[in-house]
């Protein structure tokens, strides 16, 4: 039986409002199938996703309160921070989201100890990257979350009702930003019987929209196609025009959820105070890019406001609301990740990949991610 090479070390998540931990015990067990590989758990990482140390235990990893101390490779959520970099072996690997430019101190601290970190948020968005994709599987879940939330507080019913008493219409539920998230909210609200419509820049949004049995809503504006699957940005006329155009089926609507978003950019807006100010008394908005700066005027993170007697809804870490589902996605994208770093045994990240390559912040004291390393050079390094 070999010695074993590589230590992973999987913390409890400290930061507020987040539940997810990075592996659960069924990806521990398949980690832990891999030559040389441990897998160390700190004690109740995965209490808030309905995870206890026990089952950790059952699949082979040890719950130690030193499992961060000299691991190979620390695999999180949310960004370790540098106190827990500091306890990692040197050379160590970190996996984990990592928003570069909310996270400068970190990165340098990475790379001033020659660290090598991975960003989730940073995997490439190609077919054989796909088990890697964080985004997409949180997406998911956060989408299907947002209808939820909207059928729960909109104050009527979302599906037709034939009754005796009378007939009662459907709830007419708007999309904007049919990505992942958009795509599964819009699934969710026709299960739930609303009448749903979408809107999305991406020519290749409408087809997908109908896929799903939505109306796509037709504006006589040219498509922004962006790379990655991901929309591009709109200048300034063309996203008032599109405001503009916009605005008569937002004030149709008595639910709107907007998706949208631009990676490493604030949220575009789309929906102007004025657009809510028009909707019906006790219709409701959930903005899923609240923290990224919203789609919606006025929507705050972790909040729900009142606006002229529409409730508008902003979302805040919208996965870890169903931490043990989004937990298990979650892992199985670390999971993968990790088997692409894992060669005989030991930690041999090959940066000649163009997934590593795509989603690598630091290696040898080096920042390799272009934007980040612009970032810090305007900060003096």
């Amino acid at each position: 039986m070999s010695a074993v090479q590589v230590v992973v070390a999987v913390p409890r998540e400290t930061r507020e409002h987040e539940r997810r931990v990075a592996l659960v015990p069924a990806a521990v067990g398949k980690l832990t199938g891999l030559a040389g590989l441990q897998v160390r758990v700190e004690p109740g990482a995965g209490a808030a996703a309905g995870f206890d140390d026990a089952g950790y235990a059952k699949v082979g990893a040890t719950v130690s309160g030193e499992a961060l101390d000299e691991a190979q490779l620390l695999v999180g959520v949310q960004p370790p921070t540098p106190e827990q970099v500091k306890r990692l072996a040197e050379g160590a690997v970190t996996i984990s989201y990592l928003p570069t430019g909310a996270e400068l101190p970190l990165v340098r601290a990475l790379r001033d100890t020659g660290r090598t970190s991975f960003a989730m948020e940073l995997v490439p968005r190609i077919s054989r990257a796909q088990g890697m994709d964080a985004l997409s599987s949180q997406a998911m879940v956060a989408g299907y979350r947002a209808a939820l939330i909207a059928a729960e507080r909109l104050p009527r019913f979302f599906p037709l009702l034939m009754t005796a008493a009378g007939t009662v219409p459907p709830a007419r539920v708007l999309v904007l930003g049919a990505g992942v998230a958009g795509l599964q909210a819009i699934a969710t609200a026709r299960r739930l019987g609303a009448l749903v419509s979408a809107y999305d820049v991406r020519a290749a949004a409408a087809e997908e929209v109908r896929s799903v049995g939505a109306d796509f809503v037709e504006l006589d504006l040219p498509p922004l196609e962006g790379t990655g699957g991901y929309a591009r940005e709109a200048g300034a006329e063309r996203a008032a025009r599109q405001r503009e155009l916009l605005a008569p089926h937002v004030a149709a609507a008595d639910a709107l959820i907007t998706t949208a978003a631009v990676p490493g950019r604030p949220a575009p807006l789309l929906v102007t105070e004025e657009m809510v100010a028009a909707m019906k008394p006790g219709s409701v908005v959930i903005d899923l890019a609240a923290e990224s700066g919203g789609n919606v005027a006025g929507a705050r993170p972790g909040e729900a406001i009142d606006v002229g007697g529409v409730m508008v809804w902003g979302g805040r870490n919208v996965p870890s609301q169903l931490p043990g589902q989004a937990s298990a996605l979650y892992a199985t994208n670390v999971a993968n990740l990790v088997q692409l770093l894992v060669v005989d045994g030991a930690l041999a990240p090959d940066l000649s990949d163009e997934v590593l390559a795509g989603c690598c912040v630091t290696h040898a004291g080096e920042v390799r991610h272009a934007p980040t390393r612009e970032l810090l050079e305007k900060e003096g390094g």
